[in-house]
Order: structure tokens, then sequence, then C-alpha cells
């Protein structure tokens, strides 16, 4: 069985999550690790599938002691659903205790890096990006918002942690790149550890919840605090890792590089009507095989948006699952009530993101005088 492809800033292929765990020493959720986390959706329904120390995360929440949650977003469009799965992991461990800081990257240094977007139009879709996380329920009294390009504390951890990485280093993890990706990556894990410096208290657990296609960004940085324990006494970040979310073509994952294939959380109901509807599915070919031979939803991404996204109800999601396999339901009227779910959230969170609007750009008017400083 060939080895799994994960690339971070491109198409990855996870065929069997499975040999992550031997592959790249990923561990398992396991069910120990999994009680108390219940009331997280994707916990539950077992598309967190592995992390990286996460024990010690937990431990720090279960006695109320200081630690983050740190994530990002590349500001090149509006939230699609990969990048909800990844806010919502966020707000929920900011919530798991009043100790907990959430740290959000609005990564447009990377964005310039990888997709060619100046700054200034990267910092309009900003300003959306994290008015909607603040719609999904970030607590901004004990958040740090801020831009890589304003982040001297960032950007002065890159250029010191790239005295301690070799060239073949970053082509063993990530292949051949342009130097301006590798550079990006060295910003990622400034953002990872920013946390742990002096200017937010010093070393503490710290939780980076991503796809799995971003491990590669998880072990480098996790290299590189083991590298700057006299200078900096860093504790390996930790991680979570969910299942990639496939795009609506039933391929790959959600892309922005491919509109159609994704939902976004800007989408008016015509134009995720018209997505959806236009979805692959797991069906059969005619409705009489379907009915006789059930279809598939473990390949259908309209039954990833209940899934994943839109209910939180479990008994829903075996009700989908069971009458597709069984035969009893048709794709058709799948979609149709899938978007009824996909519109009457669209419809709530547009209403929320508005009131917060005027909340994120006052933020990231703040973003410079949050990490402007030396981190030594």
């Amino acid at each position: 069985m060939p080895e799994s492809h994960l690339d971070p800033w491109g198409t990855s292929d996870v065929k069997d999550y499975d040999r992550l765990y031997e592959e790249f020493g990923i561990s398992p959720m396991t069910e120990e690790l999994s009680k108390g986390l219940e009331r997280n959706r994707y916990v539950r329904r077992k598309l967190i599938f592995g992390h990286r120390d996460i024990q010690r995360v937990l431990d720090a929440a279960a006695s109320n002691m200081p630690y983050a949650v740190m994530s990002g977003i590349k500001p090149t469009g509006p939230f699609h659903l990969g990048s909800k799965v990844t806010a919502e992991q966020i707000v929920f461990f900011q919530s798991l205790s009043g100790s907990a800081t959430a740290f959000y990257s609005i990564a447009d240094i990377e964005a310039y890096c990888d997709n060619g977007m100046s700054l200034d139009e990267s910092g309009g879709v900003a300003i959306v990006n994290v008015a909607d996380i603040l719609a999904l329920g970030l607590d901004p009294r004990r958040a740090v918002i801020y831009k890589q390009s304003e982040s001297l504390a960032v950007q002065d951890l890159a250029f010191i942690f790239s005295r301690s990485v070799t060239f073949n280093t970053l082509k063993a993890i990530y292949g051949q790149r342009e130097i301006g990706l590798y550079l990006s990556a060295f910003i990622q894990a400034g953002d990872i550890l920013l946390p742990e410096t002096k200017l937010f208290g010093g070393p503490k657990p710290v939780l980076v919840p991503v796809g799995a296609d971003q491990d590669p960004h998880i072990r480098l940085t996790r290299d590189i605090a083991q590298k700057h324990q006299l200078d900096f006494r860093f504790e390996p970040p930790s991680s979570i890792y969910h299942k990639l979310l496939r795009s609506l073509k039933g391929d790959d994952k959600m892309s922005k590089r491919d509109p159609l294939s994704m939902l976004t959380l800007s989408d008016t109901p015509e134009e995720a009507k018209r997505k959806v509807m236009a979805a692959f599915t797991g069906g059969r070919s005619t409705v009489e095989e379907q009915r006789r031979l059930g279809a598939n939803p473990n390949i259908c991404p309209v039954y990833d948006l209940y899934l994943y996204h839109f209910t939180e109800d479990d008994s829903v999601v075996r009700t989908v699952h069971d009458e597709c396999v069984s035969g009893a339901r048709l794709c058709g009227e799948c979609k149709l009530q899938a978007l009824e779910y996909v519109n009457s959230f669209l419809a709530a969170h547009q209403e929320k993101r508005a009131k917060m609007m005027g909340l994120a750009a006052e933020l990231l008017s703040k973003s410079k005088g949050l990490v402007g400083e030396k981190p030594l």
C-alpha cells in the first residue's frame, strides 16, 4: 500500500487514517481520552482521529492551569466548511477552562507567499474571517488575534528558528518548494510557539487543532521546540487531527482554490442550493438499483454535511446513514433535506457575523500592539 501524502499547501491523499499512526507517529484518539469531551461532536463521531500529547492540555484544563489553543486562517477568501471545523475546535477547547487563551493568527504572509495575495487585499478578507470565528463562539476577552505581517515577535522567532533547521530537513518534510514557502513554515512555527514566550507568561501547554494535511508543520515545530530548550524552555506543542472534509465533487479536500468544491459561510441560499444539488453522491446509477442495493454514505459529501456540520442530533445522522445504506433514501431527497439544514445555519450565522464585523475590525487594529515586542 502506498504511503499517505500530506501536503499543507496543496492536495493531500489519505486513504487510511490508521496508517498515519505508523507513518508519522500520530497517536489514536482513544475512548479514555474522549471522556469528558462528548459535547464536541467531532470527538463524539470520531472525526477527530488522532493527537500528539493532548493529555497535557486536558490535565491543564482539569486543574485550571494556563494553556493555549492556537490556530489561524489564511485570508484568501471566505470561510469554507473546512475552515469552520478548525474554528469550532478553537472555540471548544477555549471553553473548557477559564484559564485557556485562544491565539488566532491571520496568515497574511503565507497568503502572499502561497497565493500572491497583497497584504491590503488580505486585510479586508481577514476582518470577515475574524467575524466568522467570533460568530462561531470565540470569546474575544480570552483571545489574541493578530496578523503575521504585523507581528515582530513571530517574525523574530522565525529568524531564530531558521538557525536550527537544515535545508535537507525542510526538503524531507515538505519536498522541493519555493524558498518563500519554507520561510512561511518558520513563521507558522513562530505562531505556534508564540504563546510560550515571555510576552504571554512563558512555557505552557499549547494545543493546535489541524486537519491531517497540516501535520508537517506540527512535526517541524515540535522539533524546533526541542532544539530551543535552553533559550526558551518550550514545551513541544500538542495537536489534534480531524479527518479531511472531501470536496462537494467527492475528491480531495474542500479548497478555496476551487469555489464549486466547497460551501462557504458567505454563500447565499441560491449559491448553496446550486452547490448542494450538483454535489457528488454515493448513490447508484438508477433509482431501482439504489432501492435494491442501497448507496454508500462513506464516499458521499452530502452525508458529510450531516456528519460534520449541520446537526448536533446523532440520531439524525444515524437515520440518514441507515436509510442510505438500506436503499430507503434517495439522493435527491437527501440533498433537499441537507439543504434545509445548510440554509438554516447560514442564515443564523450570517446574522451573527454582521453584528461582529465592528469588533473584528477593532481587534485586528490592535494586532501590532499585542505582538509587536521582542520575544526574548
